[in-house]
């Protein structure tokens, strides 16, 4: 049996919290959770982080860069494997969009276990975008 589920974008968790949450949900295999004082700082430089919380459990989680003007960029969203389906990854957005402004546009790269969410929640493909990996020199 499931409690009921705070939402909070008051308090962050730590990066343990973070890292097992990472680790119960489809992120966990591309996170760099063996290093939780990168999480760590990536936590602490976030404009947002929105998280699920079933009593002291965290189930699921959001982390967002913006300017919370013009654009934002969703960078994780995950919820615990047992606990997807009951609308928890949606509500986590549904909060952090209420921190931002009324002309402030969402961007989200899929993951592939994702495949088809961001559309069914209202989402438009945008094809324009590029990736330039750590290491690759910039020429």
């Amino acid at each position: 049996m499931t409690g009921r589920v705070e939402y909070r974008s008051d308090v962050r968790p730590t990066a343990a919290q973070y890292i097992d949450a990472a680790r119960r949900s489809t992120l966990g295999e591309r996170l760099p959770v063996d290093e939780p004082d990168l999480i760590q700082e990536a936590l602490d430089r976030s404009d947002i982080v929105v998280t699920a919380w079933d009593g002291e459990r965290l189930v699921g989680f959001l982390r967002a860069i913006t300017d919370f003007r013009l654009i934002c960029y969703l960078q994780e969203l995950g919820v615990d494997a047992d606990r997807q389906r009951e609308g928890i990854g949606l509500a986590l957005q549904v909060e952090m969009r209420a921190l931002l402004g009324p002309r402030c546009k969402i961007r989200v790269s899929e993951a592939p276990g994702a495949t088809g969410y961001y559309a069914r929640h209202g989402y438009a493909r945008h094809d324009r975008s590029w990736e330039l990996l750590p290491g690759d020199p910039l020429v």
